[in-house]
C-alpha cells in the first residue's frame, strides 16, 4: 500500500472513540456509582440464586454502553464481596457475570470495540443498533439471546437458594462521571440524525470520536482542578487500554493493505465458492466459523479483519449486507464466551478469582459458558435470519 495512503486507512473516528469512552468509564468506576447501583439491586433479591442472576442481568445492561473489561472489573468485586459474607464460592457467580457481560457488548454502538467496528465499516449510527431500515436491530436481537440465556442460569443455578442479608449501600463520592457517561450516549443519539456523519474525509465522519473525546477531557480538566494534582492527568491516561488502541490502528493499517492487494476479494471469492452460492448457507458459515474462531482468539482482530470480506461477500451475491454483518456480530461476540481465553472479560474475571485464591479450569467455566453461549447464539443466529434474509 502507498505510503500516502496508510494514515488515512486508520479510522480515527473509531479510535478517539474507544480511547474516549474508555477514559469517561475509568472516572466512572472511580466514582463508585457501578457498586451502589449493585447493591440496590441485591437488596431487592431473596437469594444466591437471584443475586447471581440479578448481577449478571445488570452487568449485561452495563456493558451495552461501556468495555466488558470494565464491566467485570466493576461487578465482579461486589459478587465475591456478597460470597464471602455468605461463605460460598465466588466462582460460578463470577462466571456469569463475565459471560453476560460479553453478550450484551454488541448491543449497542458504543457496547464493545467490535461494535464500533460494525458502525464505522457500515456507516451505522447510535440508533441503527435499534431500528433499521424499519426493522428491528441488533440490539433486540441480542436481547432476545440475552432472554433465553437467563433462563439456563435459571436452571443452572437453580440450587442455590442461601438467602442474602440487605447490603449497606455504597456512597458515591462524585456524580459528575455519571453525567459525562450518559452525555456520550445522548450526543451519539443526537449526531445520529446529522447528515455527512459517514464521509470519512469531512469532519461530520469524526464527530463521534470528538464527542467522546471532549467529555472526556471536560472530566480530566475539572478532576484536575478540584484536586491540584498532576498524577490526575497520569491516573486518567491509564485508563485507556492502549494496547487495545494501538492493535486496532495497526490492524487498520494491514487491512487496508490486503484490501489494496485484493485479498479481501479472493477470501470472498473462496466463501462463496466453498457455500455454491446458497445465502442460508454462506450466512450459517459467517456465523458459526465466527463463533469457533472466537473461542479461542481475541473477537477485536477477527471482526476487523472479517468485515471488509462479508461487505465484499454481499456485493458479489447480490445479498442484504446487514444479514451478513450482524450474523458476524452475533457469532464472534457471543463465541468469545465458549472458553475461558476467548474474551478480554472472561481473562479479567478468572483473574479476580485467581487473586482471592480460586483456580478456575476450563471444564468448569464451560460447564456455564457452554449452555448459556449456545443458547444465546442459536437465538441471535434464527432471528437474524428471520428479520434480515
Amino acid at each position: 500500500m502507498p505510503i500516502s495512503k496508510v494514515i488515512a486507512t486508520v479510522d480515527w473516528n473509531v479510535i478517539f472513540m474507544i480511547a474516549g469512552t474508555m477514559g469517561i468509564v475509568g472516572f466512572f468506576i472511580e466514582s463508585k456509582m457501578p457498586s451502589l447501583l449493585a447493591d440496590q439491586i441485591i437488596n431487592l433479591v431473596p437469594n444466591v440464586k437471584w443475586a447471581i442472576i440479578a448481577l449478571a442481568l445488570f452487568a449485561g445492561i452495563i456493558s451495552a454502553f461501556i468495555d466488558n473489561v470494565a464491566t467485570v472489573l466493576m461487578i465482579a468485586p461486589v459478587a465475591v464481596t456478597i460470597a464471602k459474607k455468605l461463605k460460598i464460592s465466588p466462582v460460578n457467580s463470577v462466571i456469569a457475570i463475565a459471560v453476560s457481560s460479553n453478550l450484551q457488548g454488541a448491543a449497542t454502538l458504543v457496547g464493545d470495540t467490535v461494535s464500533i467496528l460494525l458502525g464505522g465499516h457500515a456507516g451505522l449510527s447510535f440508533n441503527d443498533f435499534f431500528f433499521l431500515e424499519g426493522k428491528p436491530g441488533l440490539f433486540w436481537i441480542v436481547e432476545a439471546g440475552a432472554l433465553v440465556a437467563t433462563l439456563v442460569l435459571v436452571i443452572v443455578f437453580r440450587k442455590e437458594k442461601d438467602p442474602i442479608d440487605k447490603q449497606e449501600l455504597t456512597k458515591v463520592e462524585d456524580y459528575f462521571p455519571t453525567v459525562l457517561l450518559v452525555g456520550v450516549v445522548l450526543l451519539l443519539i443526537i449526531n445520529s440524525f446529522i447528515p455527512g456523519k459517514y464521509k470519512p474525509d469531512a469532519i461530520e465522519g469524526l464527530i463521534n470520536g470528538i464527542i467522546c473525546m471532549t467529555l472526556f477531557l471536560i472530566g480530566l480538566i475539572r478532576k484536575f482542578i478540584k484536586t491540584k494534582d498532576t498524577e490526575t492527568f497520569i491516573e486518567a491516561l491509564k485508563s485507556i487500554d492502549y494496547d487495545t488502541i494501538l492493535l486496532l490502528a495497526g490492524l487498520f493499517i494491514v487491512i487496508g493493505g490486503i484490501t489494496e492487494a485484493g485479498l479481501v476479494k479472493e477470501i470472498s471469492k473462496i466463501f462463496v465458492k466453498v457455500s455454491g452460492d446458497n445465502v442460508f448457507l454462506i450466512y450459517s458459515l459467517v456465523v458459526w466459523a465466527s463463533v469457533l474462531f472466537s473461542a479461542f482468539i481475541d473477537n477485536i482482530p477477527y471482526v476487523a479483519t472479517m468485515l471488509p470480506v462479508v461487505g465484499e461477500i454481499s456485493s458479489i451475491i447480490g445479498v442484504e449486507a446487514n444479514l451478513l454483518y450482524f450474523g458476524l456480530l452475533i457469532g464472534a461476540t457471543l463465541g468469545g464466551n465458549i472458553t475461558p481465553i476467548g474474551a478480554s472479560a472472561n481473562i479479567t474475571g478468572l483473574g479476580i478469582l485467581r487473586k482471592e485464591g480460586y483456580d478456575v479450569s476450563a471444564p468448569t467455566f464451560m460447564k456455564i459458558s457452554v449452555p448459556f453461549t449456545l443458547s444465546a447464539v442459536v437465538a441471535g443466529y434464527l432471528l437474524v435470519w428471520l428479520i434480515w434474509s
